[in-house]
């Protein structure tokens, strides 16, 4: 019914209309999402992060506001041109604790909701993580970065004075030593501090050479506080095995509460403090494993799992609030949906219509709370929308805002439609979509772009993507899918790539655009191909296994995982759980699953799309296969984007710059074809 009541309301809005436009680049600016979540106790209200694109500061920005569960009816929180995130009401639900950068750097404010006044509770010299209130509500815990000193074992002498050198090296002998989205790493650890509601100077809770952070959870009586770390020798080379912590208050003495090898994150004390709840599994160093639903009775110690026959992965918690069920946050065909574990008793569905927040592609995703009256806060989103705020009660599902009525009230975005298919390597069960061009019709020729999503162990749904309703918005169709690897189809299904990747997802991909040409309407010469980072691969593994298509545009790609692995920010994860062992002692395995293997049978006019502080997929692998193709004669070119990271799209423009540099390529090949 919610779709249904989506596209009639678009309908009866575009009546009102002289004439409905489709989505143009610049639209992007107008578009809002919500985010993050918090429910009061009584569940009458919902916060939440109203988000937009900032066009005078090429920035995403947000504000925190209020939405009444009964009435709709919206009111501000906090305004400003800045990030206001990360929303936790008090105890008593009469504060609310967020973090800004209204001052320039993200410190910790407290706003009282009954006379609307708003304190800036720190003056941090690092940026805070998340905020957890105290049970009586007297104090706050968050993480934060701790400096160390740098370490220069070398000190040059005989500078004299006034004279001008270069800049001393930088000596780095840590096994992280730069990571995506922030670069070169300071010396230091993530650590834990409690600071007063009424203000004053943070105490750090937590100590030693490891980084703590996350979600935290208190004792009923707060004296004890539980989080997740990975405080083992050598825990750098053993990136998944975080434990259970348990923390005293007073003593500050600090005890693992798990100690099984494999990670142990998420916890939340339930709110009897009987019971502490978590989610891991098993390391058996695979590329994938569900997370499952662990509730340890704190007064014996005895732990039972929940959810191996569910064979999904369950990414957040929540307790009710009789402390007798667990809600779960889980992936299922390309959806995010929510579910209730009882203590004693089955696991059932409230609902699968939890939306996605991500904003450029439609990747899986979103945010729930639940009210001590068991009402569910969502964000909620489908193909047409991006993600507002809506309640479930009893079963119910109930919109409360409409935050993009007012942006695409004139628009026409494209329709989405749900596709299975058969792969034709041994016919294992597909699933994917494809957005038609607005006024599409079916008795025409159309290009279209089959759009690889990333991870690779990720999933694409049905979901709102302003990336792809832009290349619809040309008159492209657009299939996307969730090939073998993906996760949302259980265990067994994103394990099919365990140690062999790429490989047949290659087949399912190329069954979807068979399926596709056989409906009649796309024209079988304007076939392009497109994908980032796990799709960059896959984009890059295709153009060497075929030259169907007319054009690719390859983005921040692995091109040969030999390298990767050993220039990547994230090196030991990918060499123990990528692939069976070191590079140098599996050279044949590497260059297998490797596109530059594969340079030489590429004909097909590839461009190559990277951020240039790009630390998870280094920009170095898009230069290999650059220079590869130009050595082979290959039509070629790299398109650079300044300052980005993995995350291109961080800044609004560089979304814009993408598609536009994407769609450039492909018009530039489809107007070849027709010459």
């Amino acid at each position: 019914m919610k779709r249904l009541f989506t596209l009639a309301l678009v309908s009866a809005a575009c009546s009102f209309t002289s004439q409905a436009e489709s989505l143009k680049p610049i639209n992007v600016f107008d578009l809002e999402y919500a985010s993050q979540v918090d429910i009061s106790n009584d569940g009458k209200t919902t916060y939440f992060v109203r988000n937009r694109m900032d066009i005078k500061t090429d920035k995403k920005v947000g504000n925190i506001w209020s939405v009444d569960n009964t009435s709709g009816e919206m009111l501000p929180v906090t305004s400003g041109v800045h990030r206001d995130f990360a929303p936790v009401l008090s105890p008593k639900g009469d504060k609310l604790a967020f973090i800004s950068t209204r001052d320039g750097s993200p410190q910790v404010y407290i706003k009282w909701l009954k006379t609307n006044a708003v304190a800036k509770l720190t003056n941090l010299t690092q940026s805070p993580g998340k905020v957890t209130w105290t049970p009586d509500g007297t104090g706050l815990v968050f993480s934060m970065f701790v400096p160390k000193a740098s370490k220069t074992p070398v000190h040059v002498a005989g500078k004299p004075e006034g004279a001008t050198w270069a800049k001393p090296a930088v000596f780095i002998d840590d096994v992280y030593y730069r990571v995506d989205g922030m670069g070169y790493l300071d010396q230091g650890f993530e650590h834990l501090f409690w600071i007063s509601a009424d203000g004053g100077n943070a105490r750090q809770l937590t100590s030693g050479d490891y980084d703590h952070g996350g979600k935290v959870s208190f004792s009923r009586d707060g004296k004890t506080l539980y989080f997740s770390a990975n405080r083992r020798e050598n825990n750098a080379l053993k990136p998944t095995n975080d434990e259970i912590y348990s923390l005293d208050m007073d003593s500050k003495e600090i005890t693992a509460i798990t100690t099984r090898l494999g990670p142990d994150r998420y916890p939340e004390v339930s709110p009897n403090g009987r019971y502490l709840a978590y989610l891991g599994h098993d390391d058996k160093q695979t590329n994938y494993e569900n997370n499952l639903l662990y509730v340890m009775d704190l007064k014996s110690g005895e732990t039972e799992a929940y959810g191996e026959e569910l064979d999904r992965n369950f990414s957040r918690l929540k307790w009710a609030g009789n402390s007798n069920a667990v809600y779960l946050e889980y992936d299922t065909e390309g959806q995010t949906s929510l579910g209730v574990q009882k203590l004693k008793g089955k696991f059932s569905v409230v609902t699968k219509q939890i939306g996605s927040t991500s904003f450029g592609r439609p990747y899986s995703g979103g945010d729930f709370d639940v009210s001590d009256r068991g009402i569910v806060a969502i964000t909620l989103a489908d193909t047409q929308r991006p993600a507002d705020i809506a309640v479930v009660d009893k079963g119910e599902v109930k919109r409360l805002t409409h935050l993009n009525d007012d942006a695409l009230v004139d628009i026409t975005l494209g329709n989405v439609e749900e596709i299975w298919v058969k792969s034709k390597f041994d016919g294992l069960d597909i699933q994917g979509w494809v957005v038609y061009p607005p006024e599409f019709d079916a008795t025409k020729k159309y290009p279209m772009i089959l759009e690889i999503h990333g991870g690779p162990v990720a999933n694409y749904g049905p979901h709102f993507a302003s990336e792809l309703q832009l290349m619809a918005a040309k008159g492209y169709v657009v299939l996307y899918m969730n090939p073998r690897g993906s996760d949302s189809y259980g265990k067994k299904f994103a394990q099919t790539i365990h140690h062999n990747y790429p490989s047949n997802d290659f087949d399912d991909l190329m069954t979807g655009v068979d399926t596709m040409l056989a409906k009649g309407f796309i024209d079988k010469d304007k076939l392009f191909v497109t994908g980032g980072s796990g799709g960059g691969v896959l984009t890059a593994w295709t153009v060497g296994h075929t030259d169907r298509f007319a054009a690719a545009v390859v983005a921040k790609p692995v091109i040969n995982w030999y390298s990767f692995v050993l220039t990547a920010d994230a090196y030991p994860f990918f060499s123990d759980y990528w692939f069976p062992g070191k590079p140098w002692d599996h050279m044949e395995h590497y260059m297998k699953r490797s596109p530059i293997s594969y340079v030489g049978n590429v004909k097909t006019p590839t461009m190559l799309l990277t951020g240039e502080s790009d630390y998870r997929t280094p920009i170095s692998e898009t230069e290999q296969f650059y220079q590869a193709l130009k050595l082979q004669g290959v039509e070629s070119a790299m398109v650079r984007i300044p300052d980005a990271s993995h995350g291109i799209t961080a800044r609004p423009s560089n979304l814009l710059t993408k598609v536009e540099y994407i769609l450039w390529w492909f018009e530039k090949h489809q107007t070849k074809k027709e010459q």
